[in-house]
């Protein structure tokens, strides 16, 4: 039998000697559906899903999937061109230049 008590804001259920609490989480429609069909070909469900993320995220101290930026700075060819420049200045000693901004510009260069 589950005994379920509620503590503000967490719901918890006994199950023998373990404890269960229960998550809420707010997703758009499609995202929540697409995973769910995707989860049942696997022969998985959401609550399986989640509960195999927060295991692996628990022993391994990181997200179990990469990451990325879909900022452009962060392309590859851009970190490429970013490599190079700092190679080059590294070679050649390089020059500094200050960086203007709109309101310091007399001489028209950033209109």
């Amino acid at each position: 039998m589950d005994i379920k008590f509620t503590i503000p804001r967490l719901n918890i259920i006994e199950r023998g000697a373990k404890l269960m609490t229960e998550v809420s989480l707010r997703i758009e429609d499609d995202i929540k559906a697409n995973a769910e069909q995707a989860l049942k070909e696997m022969g998985l469900n959401m609550s399986t899903a989640i509960t195999m993320f927060l295991i692996k995220v628990g022993r391994e101290r990181r997200i179990p999937f990469e990451i990325t930026a879909d900022d452009p700075f962060y392309s590859s060819e851009n970190m490429k061109r970013l490599r190079r420049s700092a190679a080059q200045m590294e070679q050649t000693g390089g020059t500094i230049h200050e960086i203007g901004t709109v309101e310091d510009d007399d001489q028209g260069i950033f209109r």
